[in-house]
């Protein structure tokens, strides 16, 4: 039996979803871009309608906090001037895109666009089911939830089903094209029972009609806060930032990209290190990865930040871990170094494992630096 309820389905702007402080609404930049004026807009936007918290998720999008009833409409209003809003939820669900940060290109562009434009006719996909754009010469998203990913093969172009080891090489005019035919193959072959549905699983028992026989491009490795291309990559513990930090940031940069990895990519050489700010690669609390908890979770059966802020300096590097408030394991789907997995009594302790696992159980006041080192 779980302890939390699955909803099946991300919050949006239009449809936001109920939490322990309010609603949580989540902003999906298109190109994943925002502006200087966006990001000082969303600022705004937190502070005055929100409780003033931004977070960046791991699918590359912006979420405020602490939303009530009343001030969702004149927020909504706030976002359309923006230019952030969908025309409506269905449409906003559907565009459920991941582009690697560092694009560069109008064929790119071009790319991203036409596939936002035929999600938004396309089919009625599960509400988690996710497309990703990873171009670049070395594959980046990897590790990033998708379904269907147009990325960089050996020799080009490649159509990739998740979970299947190679994908079929495309040109550019044919990627979109094949990637919405793979989408509709996925919901005819029973691939989303009850409108639910992940693409990796479903090829554990069907049989994918499209080539599969192209190689990848490389693997790279997560990227590191620093100097990136002609800008640099910053991080927050546990991707959250205040709004008044990203008021501060939209005066240093005239452009921000949202990465998977809970950081920004902003369009300038540096940043100076501030409170709030990772800036070093190095930095403890890159290896820690833990979900809002309780009490801002309603399902949440723990406290996580405090017991993971506390545990990260003795993570060793090279390591991750996950504490995670219940068996879902929102902050960190897959399996970690060791994951402490909330249960009713404490915390369920999973090396190599992922959260709803089963495990010893400790209270969060007992389980210190010496646990962390052997369980490590």
């Amino acid at each position: 039996m779980t302890d939390f309820a699955v909803k099946g389905w991300c919050p949006g702007a239009l449809r936001p979803m109920v939490s322990g402080d309010g609603l949580v609404l989540r902003i999906r930049p298109r190109l994943a871009e925002l502006t200087a004026d966006q990001m000082r807009g969303i600022a705004e936007a937190a502070l005055v309608h929100g409780n003033g918290i931004v977070e960046l998720t791991a699918r590359a999008n912006v979420q405020l906090r602490g939303v009530t009833e009343a001030s969702h409409a004149p927020l909504l209003a706030a976002l359309d001037r923006l230019g952030l809003l969908d025309p409506d939820a269905q449409s906003e669900s559907h565009r459920n895109v991941v582009l690697t940060p560092f694009w560069h290109g109008a064929e790119v562009e071009k790319l991203a666009r036409d596939l936002y434009a035929a999600l938004r006719k396309g089919p009625d996909l599960p509400g988690k089911f996710g497309f990703a754009l990873d171009l670049g010469p070395e594959r980046l998203l990897a590790g990033t939830s998708a379904d269907i990913r147009i990325e960089a093969g050996r020799k080009g172009l490649i159509l990739r089903a998740d979970g299947a080891v190679g994908g079929q090489a495309v040109s550019a005019a044919e990627a979109v094209p094949l990637a919405l035919e793979m989408a509709e193959w996925f919901l005819a072959t029973g691939g989303a029972p009850g409108g639910r549905g992940r693409m990796a699983a479903h090829l554990a028992r069907a049989v994918l009609p499209f080539d599969a026989s192209q190689a990848p491009a490389p693997l790279a490795p997560t990227p590191v806060p620093g100097p990136r291309g002609d800008g640099c990559l910053i991080g927050f513990e546990f991707g959250i930032l205040r709004a008044e930090v990203l008021a501060a940031l939209a005066d240093l940069a005239p452009m921000a990209r949202v990465t998977p990895w809970r950081m920004l990519w902003l369009n300038c050489p540096s940043v100076a290190a501030q409170p709030g700010l990772i800036t070093a690669g190095d930095d403890p609390r890159l290896r820690v990865f833990a979900c809002t908890g309780a009490p801002g979770c309603p399902q949440a059966l723990q406290a996580t930040r405090g017991l993971a802020r506390r545990l990260a300096p003795e993570v060793p590097v090279g390591k991750v871990l996950h504490v995670s408030g219940c068996g879902k394991g929102c902050a960190h789907p897959g399996r970690a170094d060791l994951t402490l997995s909330a249960t009713p009594r404490g915390f369920a302790l999973l090396p190599q494992g992922r959260a709803g696992e089963l495990g010893p159980v400790l209270a969060p006041a007992d389980i210190t630096f010496e646990t962390l080192r052997k369980a490590l």
